[in-house]
């Protein structure tokens, strides 16, 4: 039997744009979504403050600082990966202080300055995907909630294993 509890994993993602409306991708090079584009972030320490672990996470993964505008959206991946972990993300669009990029090797690999009309062209994470979709309407495809996530979920909120 396995008696570890799982958790729901919280994270945040500053969702950065510059004044030339170029948004700012990073490759990651860890699980999960290893060798994606994503925006930075990652997960928020018990009992840290959700914008403190956006500046400390954008600061570990890039190396700039930022002013964060406000919240967009939150996005979920229900049952990601070998694992099935539960992650509920909150992407916060944001502008960046300083331009000068540079990747901490550790967690992603490239960092860049994409415009945005060229976001199309970038492997991105459904999260990821969805939240620049509403920030730039016609752009891109919203792949909306990804559906073989949610498969072994069914109407009662009940996994079908519980049953």
């Amino acid at each position: 039997m396995d008696f570890k509890k799982s958790s729901i994993k919280t994270c945040v993602v500053g969702c950065i744009i510059d004044a030339e409306n170029r948004v700012l991708l990073t490759r990651r090079c860890i699980e999960p979504f290893c060798g994606q584009w994503v925006m930075p972030g990652g997960k928020i320490d018990h009992g840290e403050p959700l914008l403190h672990a956006l500046h400390r996470e954008v600061r570990e993964e890039v190396g700039i600082e930022v002013h964060v505008d406000g919240l967009l959206d939150v996005y979920e991946h229900v049952g990601h990966g070998e694992r099935r972990d539960h992650y509920v993300i909150l992407y916060y669009r944001a502008h960046p202080l300083s331009l000068d990029l540079l990747p901490n090797g550790a967690e992603v690999t490239e960092a860049l300055w994409v415009p945005a009309g060229e976001l199309g062209d970038y492997d991105m994470t459904p999260g990821s995907r969805h939240i620049l979709a509403q920030v730039f309407p016609g752009l891109l495809r919203d792949p909306g909630i990804p559906q073989d996530e949610l498969a072994h979920w069914d109407m009662t909120g009940t996994t079908q294993s519980d049953s």
